[in-house]
């Protein structure tokens, strides 16, 4: 922080101000917290095949919100505020939640019909997917070439852990469900053409 820059100015640069903010700090504690309380939260309410087939459908959601462990989940809240960082502004807050519940129903959908062997996910990793691809497109389409040099990264990320799985700093790497990222980021892409055009 530059000398003269206060804590409100460091905090809306970063998106992290006013009602915004507040979400996705307020967001950023209970997915830390949830994974502090242990086993028993991570098992109520993980997205679990066969319990959703038994008509527990709130798994559909309270999965992406759970996480392996504590690191799991930090991992998770790091990519959330630097999504934050970069893209808060770019969409506005319906738009951003419809974005988060397309990527919820493009994962959820997927891990369903075409992962017809998993029985089990949790973590936020495929939103956060879809959130980063929804803003790196919509920039993209603006012209913005840290957008174009992030979409490169991107692309080769999903299709290393398409043919080579989880990344190799991947603490978890064997229990990441790769496919997750992969349903996240074409409905992220997705939303964030169709924004870009209604603009």
């Amino acid at each position: 922080m530059r000398s003269g820059t206060t804590p409100v100015e460091a905090l809306r640069r970063f998106g992290l101000d006013g009602a915004r903010g507040w979400f996705a700090l307020a967001l950023s504690m209970a997915l830390v917290g949830l994974a502090a309380l242990g086993e028993g939260p991570r098992l109520a309410l993980r997205w679990a095949r066969a319990d959703i087939a038994a008509g527990e459908a709130w798994r559909l959601v309270t999965g992406h919100l759970v996480h392996l462990d504590l690191e799991h989940a930090v991992l998770n809240v790091a990519g959330l505020l630097l999504v934050w960082a970069l893209f808060s502004q770019v969409f506005s807050a319906a738009q951003w939640a419809l974005t988060v519940l397309t990527g919820l129903v493009a994962i959820d959908l997927g891990l369903w019909f075409v992962n017809v062997d998993l029985q089990w996910y949790v973590g936020a990793s495929g939103l956060l997917h879809t959130a980063m691809a929804a803003g790196i497109v919509r920039q993209m389409l603006a012209r913005d070439l840290v957008a174009w040099g992030l979409g490169v990264v991107g692309v080769a990320k999903l299709l290393y852990e398409h043919f080579s799985g989880a990344m190799p700093f991947t603490t978890s790497g064997a229990l990441v469900v790769t496919d997750a990222h992969l349903y996240g980021a074409v409905a992220g892409m997705i939303c964030g053409v169709g924004f870009a055009r209604s603009r």
